[in-house]
């Protein structure tokens, strides 16, 4: 009877496994005509001004490095040297990450609106706001970190006040 039950819980993981991927899924398996897909890439292009597939790329080699030299310093020039010939591996595919990008917007967006999208990134306002982009990100991220300390000490003190109104101390 065990195995049974094992067997059913291992079928019921992969079950839910596979539905988990497939509700997740639909919008890369969808196909797009390429004509829509070149427009969005074209949006992509035009709004890639933090170079995330390179900075991603610098970020990771140098967690890896940091990762390995710290637990082997004495092979420092031979995991530089690898890092170096990894990153040399991966020069050249951006596209292939940027045309999965493309996917997910030709996917959301029709052709007509894709078209308005990439007019407006064409413009002097639209490539000066691709431009600032980052930087407008970072400085929101800044603004939501001090709301959000701000609104959780508040919020527990409304709470905490409306409960005593109610005669429970906490």
């Amino acid at each position: 009877m065990t195995g049974v039950l094992t067997r059913a819980k291992a079928l019921f993981a992969v079950v839910l496994s596979a539905t988990i991927i497939a509700l997740a899924m639909p919008a890369i398996a969808q196909e797009v005509p390429p004509e829509q897909l070149a427009l969005a890439r074209k949006y992509v292009d035009l709004t890639d001004k933090s170079a995330i597939y390179e900075t991603t790329l610098v970020e990771t080699a140098v967690q890896t490095m940091k990762q390995i030299v710290q637990q082997n310093p004495e092979i420092s020039d031979q995991t530089n040297d690898a890092i170096s010939k990894v990153l040399e591996e991966y020069k050249g595919h951006k596209g292939d990450l940027l045309d999965q990008f493309a996917r997910v917007y030709a996917i959301r967006f029709s052709m007509e609106e894709l078209q308005q999208i990439v007019d407006f990134y064409s413009s002097p306002t639209g490539m000066k706001l691709a431009q600032g982009n980052s930087e407008i990100n970072t400085d929101l991220q800044r603004v939501m970190q001090v709301f959000s300390g701000n609104v959780k000490q508040e919020f527990f003190a409304k709470v905490r006040s409306e409960l005593r109104s109610k005669g429970v101390a906490i």
